[in-house]
């Protein structure tokens, strides 16, 4: 039998508002530079970080029940004007988070 995937968890919040505030500019700036900058991104950026601090003040520290918070919220988002989508942005969170949090870089591990 195989075991379970362990949760992966950043560490409490001490600042949940400026965590948000770098997630929306770090997650605008991925956006921009993955395709092209567009308007539709600050919006992208702006919801996705509301969601992550309306989690984080709830006391949600699991990267994957974050990125599936973020992921069910952005369903809503209207994409139509953007190349991205709700699964691009919630898997950018999470790499992101990954990334600052616990040092973690998804793209190239080894």
């Amino acid at each position: 039998m195989t075991d379970p995937i362990q949760p992966i968890t950043l560490p409490p919040s001490t600042d949940p508002q400026g965590e948000a505030v770098w997630l929306r500019q770090v997650l605008q700036q991925w956006l921009n530079e993955e395709f092209l900058p567009e308007p539709a991104n600050d919006a992208i950026a702006q919801r996705a970080a509301s969601v992550y601090l309306r989690q984080r003040m709830e006391g949600e520290d699991d990267v994957g029940c974050l990125l599936v918070a973020i992921l069910t919220e952005m369903q809503t988002f209207d994409f139509s004007k953007s190349f991205y989508s709700e699964f691009a942005v919630a898997n950018a969170v999470s790499d992101l988070l990954l990334n600052r949090f616990l040092e973690i870089d998804s793209c190239c591990p080894g």
